[in-house]
């Protein structure tokens, strides 16, 4: 028995629709971009959902978890297996010691 659209679960229809979306990026001043992700940062919300707020769009409700992304090429993990004292393949590792760095960066900024 073959399922159509309107049997998939609500979420999954609403995925189905997010995933058709477009993301648009702009090519602003650095005073411009700035300015918009402080405001994002005084607010608590990401810079997308920021520009969908000036803009008047509406905003997704559902919680999201803070984090912060970086992407790291072979060769950075070769650099920080070496500063680490570790193998470039312990990238789990690697990460907790990373973290670690941005934990400590955060203390000594606030002592």
């Amino acid at each position: 028995m073959s399922k159509t659209k309107n049997s998939l679960p609500e979420q999954w229809q609403q995925n189905q629709i997010a995933a058709k979306a477009t993301q648009v990026a702009f090519d602003l001043d650095e005073h411009f971009q700035y300015s918009i992700r402080k405001a994002a940062l005084d607010a608590g919300v990401s810079p997308s959902d920021q520009i969908r707020t000036i803009l008047g769009l509406s905003v997704s409700k559902r919680p999201k978890r803070p984090r912060l992304t970086v992407s790291l090429s072979p060769n950075d993990y070769v650099i920080l297996a070496e500063k680490y004292g570790l193998e470039s393949d312990s990238q789990l590792e690697i990460k907790k010691r990373v973290l670690d760095d941005l934990v400590n960066f955060v203390s000594d900024e606030n002592a």
